[in-house]
């Protein structure tokens, strides 16, 4: 369901107001399911019991009001809410009153002008509008009308023909640049609108055939145009292919003739290029209608990028070059040659970015030197690569409209500017794969060039990827790179981004995800970077990038610049301070370019970590708690063959799981139970079916796991997967009676002390850098994490300092053993003295590395990473030592 179908069910809906259907009415106005609606009305869907009163859970808690101010009303209503519900509703028929609750919005409306706030629900029809810091409400209100406007043209040409589609969006980028014309003076004012108003037929019948001839002639210079009506002369050329290609204009009706003129009436010199762009996207392309602004790039982020990768050393040389004419005037040739290329540029926001910051620097060497003269920075220094078509044509059009901005900040410094007509060449933006093209051909090198790669690419983990994603990893890393498959989609621009700039004055920055900083991704991956004499210069840890588009979770983002070798200082950005550095590695820490390799044995304890058990047993070895207490209060003498099982899934969230754990010299004894017999029957025939060929082999020892591994004292248990909201990975102490299953990690016979050492910061910092992710989740592996973890070696009597502590963690939890750990360790409700338990347990930790405490994680990693080469290298001379004295003792 589009805008306006539902503007449209709303405005009958206000015409005949039926008090006893009103709420449902107006659900079914924005397409919620029919179905639902009548349980709503009529089941049980509705969990309020009181009259006149709806609550549905995630939708709504909706009340009528007839004796009672309608605010206070509302706001009683909202701290009565227990179910979710994202709109509180309130009305007396006469005025309605809302709150989103996610958003906080409020609306406050008479009840027949509900149609003119249909934006207020579009979050029932799975559209919502992204809130950005600074948002400019002229931005959102031209998003809209240009939505409105899409749907009334869609509904009238269905051709979805790629040619039509194509010409659809250009007519549509046109549509942007004469509104925008019109109120920034590069037309008359209100000249296209008003055109458009006083010679079309309002039917929209004849508006079709207008704006071709319209376009025609603002391709054409005044001097060549013939037999042109007076009205149309008015229009100047605007030339820069904007208006060139031949289009078939769509079909238009009335509405959509109207929609036309209602958005030429918006004050579209309010609107910016770079969120415009961007929003207007997501209206037009269906797959993005889940919500605005979902591809949105917020100026503050795209600073965060352009200004360590070159803005930055432009001001350093401008400041030093002040009083210097001279030196000014190399500073402006300088930012006349830089070339700025985004090979995944969208709607062109990091272009447009870029363009305004060295206009506006270029502005302020002028002023400094008192220098007159014209802007020298053109469009043609901007490339860009861009898979959307109509992403690409709004691209060209955005840095047009930027171009005419500045034009206008420059004429209003200097009293003088370039003309903004006719249009110059709008940098080079390919319509294209940035993976299959060569880059060279799109933003060409030459010797004197200063070339600076920037841009939001698309991330896509290994296992999102669809067959095209695949195919694109392919053409990029199959002559180059081994196991290329397991690195994220992003991996492909930095690769090619990397060829591109080696031994070259070139310089790349990219936003991703912080995932192709861990876990195997490193190994895989950055070798190959550093190979090239390449080296990151700066970044920015990891951070979360979100809006509210709808589904659109946080993601935890990266932005890493690299550059060929230099003497130059390199820079961390983390939680907004900056940190000068000598080198940073491809964990985005402090130090060398270290690169952690998976490990077979562990470099620091004595200890190897398992995975579990893994049953294979079709569910026939598993137990419920409800199934093992009828088989034990039926067979008390059978307790010895249940034992209790632990998982990831159990350990963290204090869920009782139970199997049958039998051994072969038993089995005389418990085959005499059916119970028993019954469940290995089951094992046996899912083993039996499995195409795997050792699986079957198994079915022949139905009765027990495919692994059979168990404790004989305690044992350690982590999980494999735990949330990154947590603190610490809450790690579980188990008996022989518990049997670990593959879900999770398990230290047999281990030592109290290396609890402690396991559930300490220090450990996760390493989990946390080193390991992988699962979506965002925690991803334990042993070779990765556990057995390249650094631990020095400790005396006895620190082990038992420890110990100790690891006591105090476990008699903390007792006290709360009403609690899962998923609860204790929630990291804004875990109880205070568990949290105390564990401070003192990292600080005995941190004293087995070095006696002054640290003062940041920062510092926590570099330690580790230092620790590591150390422990590495001394791993290396050892065995060296080893083989020369093994090689000697034969001879």
């Amino acid at each position: 369901m589009n805008i306006t179908q539902i503007e449209t069910n709303l405005i009958k809906l206000v015409e005949a107001i039926d008090k006893e259907t009103f709420i449902y009415d107006l659900l079914l106005a924005y397409n919620l399911p029919k179905s639902s609606i009548t349980r709503l009305q009529k089941g049980n869907l509705n969990l309020s019991k009181r009259e006149s009163e709806i609550s549905w859970k995630k939708k709504l808690l909706f009340r009528e009001v007839y004796d009672q101010d309608l605010h206070l009303a509302i706001t009683e209503l909202t701290k009565e809410a227990k179910h979710d519900q994202r709109f509180i509703i309130v009305t007396d028929y006469k005025a309605l009153l809302a709150i989103d609750i996610k958003t906080q919005d409020k609306l406050d409306i008479k009840l027949d002008e509900l149609n003119k706030h249909y934006a207020f629900f579009l979050p029932w029809a799975g559209m919502e509008k992204a809130q950005h810091k600074n948002e400019n409400p002229a931005d959102v209100k031209a998003a809209e009308k240009m939505a409105k406007l899409f749907d009334e043209i869609k509904k009238d040409n269905p051709d979805t023909s790629p040619e039509f589609i194509h010409g659809l969006n250009v007519f549509l980028s046109r549509l942007l640049f004469c509104f925008f014309a019109e109120d920034t003076d590069i037309f008359d004012d209100s000249l296209f609108t008003n055109s458009i108003s006083s010679h079309t037929q309002a039917d929209g019948g004849d508006l079709g055939e207008y704006l071709d001839r319209l376009f025609e002639v603002l391709n054409t210079d005044k001097k060549d145009r013939k037999d042109i009506p007076a009205h149309l002369m008015e229009f100047p050329y605007v030339n820069g292919g904007l208006f060139r290609q031949k289009i078939q204009c769509p079909i238009f009706t009335r509405r959509s003739r109207q929609a036309i003129i209602e958005s030429g009436e918006l004050q579209w010199s309010e609107i910016n290029p770079d969120i415009f762009g961007s929003m207007i996207q997501a209206v037009i392309t269906p797959e993005h209608r889940g919500g605005l602004g979902m591809h949105y790039t917020s100026v503050p982020n795209i600073m965060k990028v352009i200004e360590p990768l070159f803005l930055n050393d432009l001001y350093e040389d401008f400041e030093k070059a002040k009083g210097n004419k001279k030196k000014l005037s190399e500073l402006l040739n300088r930012i006349a040659k830089i070339k700025i290329f985004d090979p995944a540029c969208g709607s062109g926001n990091f272009l447009i970015i870029a363009y305004k910051e060295l206009r506006r620097l270029e502005m302020k060497i002028f002023k400094e030197g008192g220098l007159m003269a014209l802007s020298g920075i053109s469009l043609s220094q901007f490339y860009g690569i861009e898979l959307d078509d109509f992403a690409h044509e709004i691209a060209q059009l955005s840095l047009w409209l930027a171009e005419h901005q500045m034009n206008v900040e420059f004429f209003r410094e200097f009293g003088r500017t370039n003309p903004t007509l006719p249009l110059k060449q709008a940098g080079r933006i390919v319509h294209g794969n940035a993976c299959r093209l060569d880059w060279d051909n799109v933003c060409p090198k030459k010797d004197d060039d200063e070339i600076f790669i920037l841009g939001n690419p698309p991330y896509l983990g290994a296992r999102m990827q669809g067959l095209d994603q695949k195919n694109d990893m392919d053409h990029v890393f199959s002559s180059d790179l081994k196991k290329y498959r397991d690195l994220d989609y992003i991996a492909c621009w930095f690769f090619k981004g990397a060829k591109y700039i080696r031994d070259y004055n070139a310089r790349l920055a990219f936003v991703t995800t912080n995932s192709i900083n861990q876990g195997q991704q490193v190994a895989l991956f950055w070798p190959s970077i550093f190979n090239y004499g390449l080296e990151i210069n700066f970044a920015h840890t990891s951070f979360q990038w979100k809006n509210n588009a709808k589904s659109n979770a946080a993601v935890v983002v990266a932005i890493i610049g690299i550059a060929n070798k230099n003497q130059n200082h390199k820079k961390i950005f983390s939680q907004g301070i900056s940190k000068t550095v000598n080198s940073i590695n491809a964990y985005l820490s402090d130090g060398a370019s270290v690169i952690i390799q998976t490990r077979s044995k562990p470099l620091s304890f004595y200890l190897e970590a398992y995975k579990g058990n893994q049953a294979t047993d079709g569910g026939g070895l598993i137990l419920s708690e409800k199934e093992r207490d009828w088989f034990i209060e039926n067979h008390p003498e059978c307790s010895v063959f249940v034992k209790s099982l632990i998982g990831s899934q159990e350990l963290i969230k204090g869920i009782s799981r139970f199997c049958l754990w039998l051994e072969e010299k038993d089995k005389e004894e418990f085959s005499k139970y059916p119970f028993i017999l019954k469940r290995l029957e089951v094992t046996r025939q899912s083993r039996l079916s499995s195409p795997d060929k050792a699986t079957q082999e198994l079915a022949n020892h139905s009765y027990r796991f495919r692994d059979c591994h168990q404790t004989k004292t305690t044992s350690i248990v982590i999980p494999g997967v735990s949330s990154e909201n947590r603190r610490y990975v809450p790690i579980g102490f188990y008996g022989p009676d518990t049997i670990v299953t593959n879900s999770a990690f398990v230290i047999y016979d281990a030592d109290a002390w290396m609890f402690g050492t396991l559930t300490s910061k220090m450990h996760m910092l390493w989990l946390e850098n080193v390991g992988g992710k699962l979506e965002t989740r925690y991803r334990y592996a042993k070779d990765l994490v556990y057995n390249t973890f650094p631990f020095p070696s400790v005396s006895n009597q620190r082990k038992e300092e420890i110990t100790q502590c690891v006591f105090r963690i476990l008699e903390e939890r007792e006290k709360h053993s009403e609690k899962s750990l998923a609860q204790m360790y929630d990291p804004d409700k875990m109880p205070d003295g568990l949290r105390e338990a564990h401070r003192l347990n990292d600080e005995a930790i941190e004293r087995c590395y070095r006696s002054r405490p640290f003062e940041s994680d920062e510092e926590r990693l570099e330690y580790l990473f230092k620790l590591y080469e150390k422990m590495i290298e001394e791993e290396k001379e050892k065995n060296t030592l080893f083989e020369k004295q093994k090689k000697t003792r034969k001879q």
